[in-house]
């Protein structure tokens, strides 16, 4: 071999393509390297564009067609490059000349996927469009009368400026919401229904964003022409802007808001509590009078139940409580939700009692309404529950809270002490949550991820300030441009929040608040670049100090270290912190959040924090914690690291419920198996492997406990003695080249619980499962199944011969194999031709989801012999909801004829680039004329090309004509 180098240079001086084979041979390193970078530019700007077609989407926009197929292109290149890698490792001395010639040409072409990439003209192009956005509104009680005179305002052509008046809480919002939704549904006079919330801060430059984002319209980095740009679009447009919760007068063209013109179909609502205001803006005044006794009486009634106004004694009660109300809607409802179940005529002449104590000694609207709804408040009785409601006042008005950050916050502040577990606090959490829901004191908000944030209605908000005084400082997303004076800084002063003013970018050293009773600073989401020094000297008392979101903050003041008393102390999504300050002396700390930081070295002190309960960190810069730190901080029960622990430090955090974490080979991986002694945490996610890929970006919620384990770089075909959780949820299993088959790795066959399982990038596997060889017990309960990047997978299921299945005694009948899969995902696997046996079809009763992609080879989805003849129709797959078919060139049959699948509960079909289906095998339900019906629950057909979805054949001759107006062309 070491004659080969020189035998090289020599064949070199003969020139041509030999001499450009040769130069490739010893530069192989370097081109690697070079289609590294190359790769990784290009996963840059991929995420660069991913952030801008996000951002494209919520504006309503739509997605343009060669930006998806960079997209793809890019995705191909990845899928590619792990490819080159393998070979990489193994590549033979002859041939290293040839492959490196390969990898020059593939820079070559990345370079020019980089260059496409571009999309001068942007990535997306409008939608189609829509009037507006349908908002969820209770029913409404009353004022049947005002809502007939917005109508005939709206429909008229005398009034062009609306003013919608009365106290906070009388249903002003909930009336214009009405309206909003008839407007959509009912009315062809306007182009659109824009809805902005104003509220008390009035930020001109934040309400443009907001009609700018209804609009669907992108505004200029020119803030003077932000006005200019408005007008110009609502100008071409005949529409309403309602503008909720208006507290002082502005001047509509300030905003960039026509002056409406009679005749014209522009119509300008708002909403106010100041007759005053509507008045000054030249609005036709509608009064949104208090409601009837009847319809209080009512209103109260669908809140409370009927059952009590039976017993005449109750009734007369009844009545002077709902007289007390005044007519006010929310009152009504927070007053009756907090009776709600009360039977007992004592407590019900006590609730008539100090509700007459709260409204008879106060004049004034605002602070009438204040002491009527308190009573909700202080029937709550619980302190701890009444100072869980007065927290919410913090955020900013109209904020959705995120429920499991709100039960966080609350655990920070002490109000769910007394519970032995995070679990036991969260739980107390959820209930308190359900108790002020229930009680009307918050609401839910149904838009914000599947109900998992509340709101805060303003009028409540405005109670919880109220009840609090001096003591709360909230200054929260105003745009503040600076830190309030030392002066507002009273003495008296317990919770100051100033979160979400992005214009607050430093603390100067002029300030330096005396504030001995301070317990809780909240500075989240601010764009904080520099804190003094001198800023925490006189804040001895803080408890909880939340600086998280400050993006370019890089270095925090040392006077943070004299803060003893601190419980709390939230940095997470501070991206550019470099230092965090000793924090030795606080002792008393609980809760350290260092997540998504760029700290160069673990704060100093870390190892005396003794009292530490939730440990979240996460830095490119870090890799590895110090040995012995963990067994400093025992009492830990969430510890989420982006990190290589070792396995023996963990396993004896004997308090230990939640827990995230990389180990870094199977062997620290065992330890911690043993070392827990068989009491796994209540959540867990771990990842096993040489790389850290773990991610810990949201607070645990112990409502959707997590127990995950994923195998990365590793051989896993002959760790036998490695020990599972008998109820493992998610096995992840991703470059793991060593096995053949799922069924040939013992520890998968001790997960007899999981529900989820994916495997991804694993060279080696041809099969998941193999019948003959293996029972599958573990495969019982799995609701998920997702393949991807599986390039030499063969077959889901291997059925082997069939003898040899009837006479293996521990194979399954086919109904219990895979009866209660859900979700069947494949992805990239090249070599798969046929998705799913018939022969074990009857096992897939419960699958509601198949999505197959960029699978190449695949012919059939459902296979069965080319000679096997079915009579009559046979209906598969019952509970079908999304059918996903993507690329797949060379696909010829969704399943054969005399199988079909019911349409009883489809509610999604895409079929894109499958140009060899000639038949779509729907079964559509019937009339008696044996018309077809369309599918109940069906939302959309995605289809392309066009060309293709007009030549499909339908097993019922008008299946296509009933499912047309279901269908979007890709």
């Amino acid at each position: 071999m070491e004659l080969i180098g020189p035998i090289f240079e020599a064949i070199k001086c003969f020139g041509g393509p030999i001499c450009t084979y040769i130069d490739h041979h010893p530069k192989l390193e370097e081109h690697m390297n070079d289609l590294r970078r190359k790769v990784n530019d290009l996963n840059d700007q991929k995420e660069d564009l991913v952030l801008k077609k996000e951002a494209e989407l919520r504006h309503g926009k739509v997605v343009k067609k060669e930006v998806e197929n960079w997209f793809k292109d890019v995705e191909k290149v990845n899928t590619e490059m792990e490819k080159i890698e393998t070979k990489f490792r193994v590549v033979s001395y002859f041939l290293r000349g040839h492959f490196g010639k390969f990898v020059c040409r593939k820079i070559e072409e990345v370079k020019e996927i980089h260059q496409q990439g571009s999309f001068p003209n942007g990535v997306a192009v409008d939608g189609p469009p829509t009037a507006g956005v349908t908002l969820p509104t209770p029913n409404i009680k009353g004022e049947i009368d005002v809502i007939e005179q917005i109508w005939k305002y709206l429909m008229g052509d005398k009034v062009g400026m609306i003013g919608i008046c009365g106290m906070g809480g009388i249903g002003k919002t909930t009336i214009m919401k009405h309206i909003n939704n008839q407007l959509l549904k009912e009315s062809e006079k306007f182009d659109k229904v824009i809805w902005v919330t104003v509220s008390k801060n009035l930020n001109i430059f934040k309400l443009q964003e907001d009609i700018a984002d209804s609009l669907k319209q992108s505004l200029p980095k020119n803030k003077l022409q932000q006005a200019t740009t408005i007008k110009d679009v609502l100008e071409r447009k005949r529409y309403v802007l309602i503008l909720d919760d208006v507290w002082k007068r502005f001047s509509l063209l300030d905003v960039g808001i026509p002056e409406p013109i009679l005749g014209m179909e522009r119509k300008v609502v708002l909403t106010s509590r100041s007759i005053e205001v509507c008045q000054s803006m030249d609005c036709k005044v509608v009064k949104v009078q208090p409601l009837s006794k009847t319809e209080s009486m009512n209103l109260f009634l669908d809140h409370v139940g009927h059952s009590v106004v039976q017993d005449q004694n109750l009734k007369d009660i009844v009545n002077k409580i709902v007289e007390h109300c005044g007519g006010l809607p929310l009152s009504i409802v927070t007053i009756a939700e907090s009776m709600k179940g009360v039977n007992d005529i004592c407590e019900w002449r006590n609730a008539l009692t100090e509700l007459e104590e709260h409204v008879k000694s106060v004049k004034g609207s605002d602070v009438e309404i204040f002491e009527r709804l308190r009573f909700s408040y202080d029937h709550l009785k619980d302190p701890k529950i009444q100072n869980c409601f007065l927290y919410c006042s913090l955020y900013p008005e109209d904020f959705v809270i995120e429920k499991v950050e709100l039960i966080e916050n609350w655990i920070d502040e002490g109000l769910l002490d007394g519970l032995r577990t995070r679990k036991e606090m969260h739980d107390r959490g959820h209930s308190i949550l359900n108790k002020l829901e229930n009680n009307c004191l918050l609401e839910r908000d149904e838009t914000y991820l599947d109900e998992r944030g509340v709101k805060m209605h303003d009028v409540l908000r405005d109670l919880a300030l109220y009840i609090k005084g001096h003591q709360f400082m909230v200054k929260a997303n105003v745009q503040l441009e600076e830190l309030p004076s030392e002066q507002e800084w009273t003495t008296s002063v317990e919770k100051v929040s100033l979160m979400r003013n992005s214009k607050l970018i430093e603390i100067p050293a002029h300030i330096s608040p005396e504030c001995p009773h301070l317990s809780t600073l909240i500075l989240q989401y601010c764009d904080l670049k520099r804190i003094s020094e001198s800023f925490f000297e006189h804040m001895l008392g803080l408890k909880v100090l939340n600086l998280s979101g400050n993006y370019e903050i890089e270095n925090l003041p040392n006077s943070i270290s004299k803060l003893k008393n601190l419980n709390a102390l939230i940095l997470a999504n501070c991206h550019m912190l470099k230092y965090v300050p000793s924090l030795a002396e606080l002792r008393a700390l609980r809760k350290l959040d260092l997540f998504s930081t760029s700290i160069e070295e673990f704060p100093h002190g870390i190892e005396m924090l003794q009292n530490l309960r939730y440990f979240r960190l996460g830095s490119t810069h870090l890799k590895e914690l110090p040995m012995g730190i963990l067994v400093k901080i025992s009492h830990l029960q969430c510890l989420l690291v982006e990190l290589h622990l070792r396995g023996e430090e963990v396993g004896k955090l004997r308090k230990l419920e939640c827990v995230s974490c990389s180990f870094c080979d199977m062997q620290e991986f065992k330890k911690y198996a043993e070392s827990t002694q068989g009491k796994w945490p209540t959540s867990f996610d771990f990842q096993v492997g040489p790389d850290v890929n773990i991610y810990i970006g949201y607070s645990p919620d112990f409502n959707e406990i997590e127990k995950n384990v994923e195998f990365t770089n590793l051989e896993i075909e002959r760790c036998d003695d490695v020990v599972l959780p008998n109820d493992l949820h998610t096995l992840r299993i991703e470059g793991c080249n060593d096995f053949k088959c799922l069924s040939h790795i013992p520890l998968f066959r001790k997960a007899t619980d999981l529900k989820k399982c994916r495997i991804r990038r694993c060279e080696g596997i041809e099969c998941v499962v193999d019948l003959s060889s293996w029972s599958c017990n573990a495969l019982h309960n799995v609701e998920e199944l997702w393949l991807e990047s599986l390039w030499n997978l063969r077959e889901v299921v291997r059925v082997g011969v069939a003898a040899e299945i009837e006479s293996t005694s521990h194979a399954p009948t086919p109904p219990a194999f895979f009866s209660s899969l859900k979700t069947l995902k494949l992805y990239s696997c090249y070599e798969i031709k046929k998705l799913y046996p018939v022969e074990l079809l009857q096992s897939l009763q419960n699958l509601e989801e198949i999505i197959v992609g960029n699978c190449y080879e695949m012919e059939e989805i459902i296979a069965s012999e080319e000679n096997q003849e079915r009579e009559g129709t046979t209906f598969i797959l019952p509970k079908l909801k999304s059918l996903v078919l993507e690329e797949l060139p060379k696909l010829k049959s969704i399943c054969r004829g005399g199988l079909v699948i019911p349409v009883d509960s489809l509610q999604h079909v895409t079929l894109f680039d499958c140009p060899e289906v000639k038949r779509i095998p729907l079964s559509l339900p019937l009339v008696e004329n044996g018309k077809p019906l369309p599918p109940p629950f069906l939302k959309r057909i995605i289809v392309s090309p066009r060309e293709w979805w007009e030549s499909v054949e339908w097993d019922q001759p008008d299946a296509k004509d009933v499912l047309s107006p279901f269908v979007q062309y890709w």
